[in-house]
């Protein structure tokens, strides 16, 4: 990773830089910021010469030598300065939820719109919606991509930021230009390699596009969780929120192995933003508000909660696991009573440690 003493390298010292590593099987890849940009080293950084002819240059201030499976994703790396915005809500600053239906049905359009209305209005920052549907089974409803029409509506309707998920480069494309704000991918693609990259390419000039990285269906390691996260910010955008959101195989009575307690192991390995989905997790509605708030204890930095004003007339999971207006607002009140109640704790501890 290199640090530079500007704000922005011009194209003529990125040029030089590029002609020192290229010898050496790597390549840069500049990494945009609101206030300055750092510059990764792609390939393997370990080669002391080609390290001393960049930090020889007068307008290099640094090198960081990143000893991890992801340069960019590590704590330790020089990205953990990063901000990461969705809406008016600043990651880490404020607990960030987002709400909305399983599954946007284009035959009832105001099932959405009157969810939209009533998220925003139970204390949501961001409204999901889902376009297009990932089906176990080939026959059962997999979205409609007039469906983002309604999502963008809605957007308009309420000012929320809009998230929606995309399984290949052509929906990746129309939410894009639809203007959808968030991009999610969900459990059974977050190991497509090819998609991920395609993700990084698209979103690598747009620095307000922000990705909600769910963790896979199998019980992987958190090496490889992260990892998925960097095949996208290795193409300039890190703003990726790691969305823990339950694993197979399930645990008795849950959808899922619910799995909100890896929150602090991620943590202490990578800077990226922790999201739970206590939805998918547990299944249920009756379980979704005790998972929410058990995942807010273990840190984590927000909630993505499926939520409907009339679950039972829903299509997808809504029946199941959306919750109601008046729930979704007291889990979010309790939700963000007990996040500052753990920051504030966290600051105590880390002051007492300081001293010492």
């Amino acid at each position: 990773m290199i640090i530079p003493k500007i704000p922005r390298l011009s194209p003529e010292q990125l040029d030089e830089i590029i002609r020192i590593v290229e010898p050496f099987g790597c390549r840069i890849q500049p990494i945009i910021g609101d206030v300055r940009n750092i510059y990764a080293i792609v390939g393997d950084e370990r080669d002391e010469l080609m390290i001393n002819r960049i930090e020889g240059l007068p307008y290099v201030e640094r090198v960081e030598k990143m000893q991890s499976p992801f340069k960019l994703m590590d704590r330790r790396s020089s990205l953990a300065s990063n901000h990461i915005k969705v809406g008016s809500v600043t990651l880490g600053q404020e607990l960030l939820i987002i709400a909305g239906q399983c599954t946007i049905d284009p035959k009832n359009p105001n099932y959405f719109y009157e969810t939209a209305h009533a998220v925003k209005e139970a204390g949501a920052n961001a409204l999901r919606g889902g376009v297009w549907k990932p089906r176990t089974n080939p026959y059962t409803f997999q979205g409609d991509s007039k469906s983002l029409d309604i999502l963008m509506e809605a957007h308009r309707r309420t000012g929320l930021p809009v998230d929606a998920e995309v399984m290949d480069e052509h929906q990746l494309h129309l939410a894009l230009d639809a203007g959808v704000h968030m991009l999610q991918v969900g459990a059974r693609n977050s190991l497509n390699y090819s998609l991920l990259r395609a993700i990084g390419a698209a979103i690598a000039t747009r620095p307000a596009t922000n990705v909600l990285l769910k963790r896979g269906l199998h019980m992987g390691t958190l090496n490889e969780f992260i990892s998925a996260a960097e095949y996208i910010a290795a193409f300039g955008n890190p703003n990726i929120l790691l969305c823990p959101r339950g694993t197979a195989p399930a645990l008795d009575g849950y959808r899922n192995h619910p799995d909100e307690s890896i929150t602090p192991l991620l943590k202490e390995k990578t800077w990226a933003p922790v999201v739970v989905d206590p939805s998918h997790s547990v299944g249920k509605a009756d379980y979704v508000p005790a998972c929410a708030l058990a995942a807010i204890a273990y840190g984590a930095d927000g909630l993505c909660i499926e939520a409907h004003v009339s679950p039972a007339q829903g299509i997808g999971d809504d029946p199941k696991q959306a919750l109601t207006p008046d729930i979704l607002a007291s889990t979010i009140k309790q939700a963000r009573h007990l996040w500052a109640s753990r920051r504030a704790a966290t600051a105590k501890m880390d002051t007492a440690k300081n001293k010492t």
